[in-house]
């Protein structure tokens, strides 16, 4: 289901931005396999209705993995039995890696690091009742420390068909930079696919590459205003302002599709991202905020980006 000889590309679970909508984007443009917004445990089993939504697959989606957390083996049971029954989920991914403070007082997302037996424990119920295909861990390094070693040898040793690594302690939340040469370690001690994750854009794919020798690359934050960034990395050559415009437009229509009119206002986070460091940013983002209306939306992207 997955090529790891062919070095795939993922698309890294982002709250607010890795929708559905932005999802079949970037499957349209390069990427070989997304994963939904990390969906609670707690969420999909108690307030399910609130939650179903999430799960939602976009059309060019294969594979499509769910990505869930929690810190309860009872209620991760729940939740994986749950999704066993959703035929278009092609695999199951597991958050250890999330540094919020909400999701470590659950005990769950990076909180697990600090907690190596109940983590185990939680990745033995995922991989025992999840009748998926895949079974995935995502993860940082470790807490406060870097141990990451020990906790792919945990995750192959329970029968975890990849990981991906996020190269950052919990401590480290997003300051300072990505360390690949941990990465490459845990990789060395194990036998599974390990796909590298943290700062990874166009300018560095091939050097963390080489320094990991990693299976896969997941791109995250650096996706966001240039979904096109997979197909930089795969093409090994920077992306037209026609070519750039195109994916934008494909992205709105997408968003209207998903979210009916509404889908105006949630754009334009996403056009605040696109149109950063363009001439006339402040001005074409003052002009967005105003608008609530699809055509007009659109006549602006077209007028703004048809000159990049």
């Amino acid at each position: 289901m997955i090529n790891f000889n062919k070095k795939p590309l993922f698309l890294a679970p982002m709250a607010g931005f890795s929708d559905r909508p932005f999802r079949n984007v970037v499957k349209k443009f390069g990427a070989d396999v997304t994963v939904s917004e990390m969906i609670s445990s707690n969420a999909l089993v108690y307030e399910s209705a609130k939650t179903l939504q999430m799960l939602e697959k976009a059309e060019l989606e294969k594979p499509y993995i769910v990505q869930i957390a929690g810190g309860d083996e009872e209620v991760v049971k729940r939740a994986v039995l749950m999704l066993n029954d959703f035929d278009f989920i092609d695999g199951i991914d597991f958050n250890c890696g999330c540094p919020v403070n909400k999701v470590l007082k659950q005990c769950a997302g990076s909180a697990l690091l600090e907690n190596l037996e109940l983590f185990k424990k939680l990745i033995f119920t995922l991989k025992k009742y999840n009748k998926k295909p895949l079974t995935s861990v995502k993860f940082r390094l470790g807490f406060n420390e870097k141990y990451p070693e020990k906790i792919a040898k945990i995750c192959e040793e329970l029968g975890v068909d990849f990981v991906s690594i996020h190269g950052r302690t919990r401590k480290q939340l997003y300051s300072g930079r990505a360390d690949y040469e941990a990465i490459a370690r845990a990789k060395a001690c194990v036998s599974i696919p390990v796909i590298a994750n943290g700062d990874i854009d166009a300018t560095n794919a091939d050097e963390v590459y080489k320094i990991t020798a990693c299976d896969g690359l997941m791109i995250g934050r650096a996706s966001v205003g240039r979904p096109w960034i997979f197909y930089e990395i795969k093409r090994g050559e920077s992306v037209d302002g026609a070519l750039k415009k195109t994916i934008i437009l494909s992205h709105f229509e997408e968003m209207m599709r998903h979210y009916g009119n509404s889908g105006v206002g949630i754009f334009r986070k996403h056009l605040h991202e696109y149109s950063r460091g363009q001439k006339d940013a402040s001005v074409f983002r003052d002009a967005i905020n105003r608008i609530n209306d699809a055509d007009q939306m659109r006549m602006m992207i077209e007028d703004f980006f048809g000159s990049l």
